[in-house]
């Protein structure tokens, strides 16, 4: 007989619940990824809708006397009504809009997700957000100049995509335990760069010919995966038992059917097994089989268990759990770090570095290529630990002085460039991924809560809502100082990451003194 292949014994090795763990996991990194996706776009259109006309070549006329392109510095080839002196203003609008909106809502979003069915929360949240991303395009497709347009397709689309993030971590915080959470979430947490380095390369594909698209190749995406979630999420392990039972149950009455006792009613029967002790009787419907024993006919009960569900937390409960006010604060400063450069870090690179808006667009990449090891370091890291504040505050110490340096190494060239991308991205994006995972799964599934499970899609939002007003605020502040320089920016985003920093240290000491405290630390010092 041939051996089994080592790759089918590997495959064999995992039980049915570590699959479906597995298809959990790789199925909510994609349905966020592509909310990432779709979000992408707007700041690598924006030098498109605003570009410098001074470099716009026009091909001469019939009078001209030169046959060469003529230079036109006053040629109008950016999109009405984003060819003003204040364009920067109008496009940290639009982020603003839609961040304000995204944060509004995120508040609204926790506390109904734990009200309805996650599935088909998430499948409309994702629908609707595929027809206004859609919609942002067609302005091009449909030649529209009205900024008000604009604005109410940013809000809009704000609004429903607060259905993806507390709908996901609740999902993956039910099919994963404490156990390796910084790990596994710092693996999970990369769809977020992921989903940005693919909006970023999408869009910037159609951005020089048909800034459309940009728009609406991600609002098809994430429309089909919407449709992709309504037909395969599983929100809980539960779910899987529960249905498993019911089939069951179907099958046997099926086979049951036409078994009909006395007077056309099924009967149920006690039966006796011989040698058994005296209290031990077992409930089967016998249907014609012979059978060993006495069978007494009995009155047929039904007998339902049930246990009351525990009622959705409040909100102001979720303030209550420790650490959920601390982490929402701290988090609201590094959020506004990472949109800030979400949003505008494109915009900055064609101006610092002098290139067109594909160019950037694909370097700025590199920002959350270090985003996504910097997710899985701190993950790892606060594992080992087990100090996620201190984590935290480690990497946001860093995150300061490494603003700064990228601020003057980008006037360098390239090369610089692209180290300090990948240094700020894990550095930056670090606290915000562990925060939004690890530490809002574990704040909500805390030990006040008593098992209440159903605080988490609550927890969740409130942390990332806290942290939206600052994604909200950053890019919009950046538009602001950009216009008196850039450094600017960079002073305001390094003075985010020492507030944020601050705010976690009552946490950091409380998780420092608790090491100091643990019996083992205690003899080891006595020892010595």
């Amino acid at each position: 007989m041939a051996p089994v292949p080592p790759g089918i014994r590997f495959l064999t090795s995992f039980n049915r619940d570590q699959w479906y763990r597995a298809f959990t996991f790789g199925l909510t990194f994609l349905l966020y990824t592509s909310f990432h996706l779709s979000r992408k776009p707007i700041s690598i259109v924006k030098s498109e809708l605003h570009k410098n006309c001074s470099h716009v070549m026009e091909a001469p006329t019939e009078s001209s006397s030169s046959q060469q392109p003529v230079l036109h510095p006053e040629l109008d080839c950016s999109w009405k009504p984003f060819d003003r002196n204040n364009y920067k203003q109008l496009l940290g609008a639009m982020d603003y809009s839609f961040l304000c909106a995204y944060a509004i809502g995120m508040y609204l979003s926790g506390i109904i997700g734990e009200r309805l069915p996650i599935r088909l929360y998430l499948t409309v949240g994702m629908l609707t957000s595929g027809l206004f991303t859609c919609l942002f395009g067609l302005g091009y497709v449909y030649d529209i100049h009205n900024l008000g347009f604009y604005i109410f397709v940013q809000v809009a689309n704000g609004l429903v995509q607060t259905t993806g993030w507390p709908s996901v971590v609740t999902c993956i915080g039910n099919w994963f335990g404490k156990g390796r959470r910084g790990l596994i979430m710092g693996l999970w947490n990369s769809h977020t760069s992921v989903g940005n380095i693919l909006g970023s390369l999408i869009a910037g594909y159609y951005v020089s010919s048909n800034w459309g698209l940009s728009f609406i190749v991600p609002g098809v995406i994430i429309a089909v995966m919407g449709v992709i979630c309504f037909l395969f999420l599983i929100e809980h392990p539960n779910d899987l038992k529960i249905a498993s039972a019911q089939n069951s149950a179907s099958s046997h009455q099926k086979l049951h059917k036409n078994r009909n006792g006395v007077n056309g009613h099924k009967d149920l029967y006690l039966q006796y097994k011989p040698g058994a002790k005296a209290q031990s009787w077992d409930t089967e419907l016998l249907l014609g089989q012979e059978s060993i024993g006495v069978c007494v006919p009995v009155q047929q009960v039904v007998v339902v268990k049930s246990e009351a569900e525990p009622s959705a937390i409040s909100f102001m409960g979720a303030l209550r759990i420790p650490g959920v006010v601390e982490f929402s604060l701290c988090l609201l400063f590094a959020k506004l770090v990472s949109y800030t450069f979400l949003f505008w870090l494109p915009l900055y690179i064609t101006k610092a570095a002098h290139l067109d808006a594909k160019k950037a667009g694909d370097l700025s990449t590199l920002f959350d290529v270090g985003g996504i090891v910097g997710g899985i370091l701190a993950g790892v890291l606060s594992d080992k630990m087990g100090k996620r504040a201190t984590t935290c505050a480690v990497m946001l110490l860093l995150a300061a002085p490494t603003l700064y340096g990228f601020s003057m190494m980008s006037q360098f060239g390239l090369g610089p460039t692209i180290g300090m991308l990948l240094v700020c991205g894990g550095l930056v994006n670090g606290p915000y991924a562990l925060i939004t995972t690890a530490v809002s799964a574990d704040l909500g599934t805390h030990k006040s809560l008593k098992g209440n499970a159903r605080a988490l899609s609550t927890v969740t939002a409130i942390i990332d809502g806290t942290g939206s007003v600052g994604a909200a605020v950053g890019p919009l502040l950046a538009g602001l100082l950009s216009a008196q320089g850039w450094d600017k920016v960079f002073y305001m985003l390094m003075t985010a990451d020492f507030l944020a920093l601050l705010l976690l240290l009552r946490l950091v000491m409380k998780e420092l003194r608790s090491h100091r405290n643990r019996p083992g630390v205690a003899v080891e010092l006595k020892e010595h």
